[in-house]
């Protein structure tokens, strides 16, 4: 689990002087940071939906979009059941968790990331759709919306 952003401060002046910000690509670099204050790469693999929602948070975002290979978030993925989720909200996402409806490698950790956003400030939603469905999904016509 990714624990902080290192260049914060940067990716916050770039943003600030208007600048579109790339980071964080498949997680981020692992690394720790010796009591000397040294930083050390470390072979590790960072979760990148979760670094996606830490990064969202630290530079106060009030929307979170993961993109995927699928337009929405389902109940029964890949059953005859399935069912396309619209809106749910965090208890409603808890609940489907536990229920085990998502994938573990797959849609699990877009889900947790969505609650850890959500859930860390006031007025934040997440979305989950596909790339091809985004501007849809910023117009509320498809595409999973998570609220606290």
């Amino acid at each position: 689990m990714p624990k902080n952003i290192i260049e914060i401060d940067s990716v916050n002046r770039l943003i600030n002087n208007n600048n579109v910000v790339i980071a964080g690509g498949g997680g981020g670099i692992p690394v720790l940071k010796s009591e000397g204050g040294n930083i050390k790469g470390v072979s590790a693999v960072i979760d990148k939906d979760r670094s996606s929602a830490l990064l969202a948070d630290n530079i106060v975002a009030d929307k979170l979009i993961i993109l995927t290979a699928v337009e929405y978030v389902y109940m029964n993925y890949g059953k005859s059941d399935q069912e396309a989720l619209q809106e749910i909200d965090s208890k409603q996402a808890k609940d489907l968790i536990q229920e085990k409806q998502f994938a573990t490698g797959s849609m699990l950790p877009k889900i947790e990331a969505c609650l850890d956003f959500v859930t860390q400030g006031k007025d934040r939603e997440a979305i989950i759709t596909s790339l091809e469905n985004l501007d849809d999904a910023l117009a509320g016509k498809t595409g999973t919306i998570i609220k606290k």
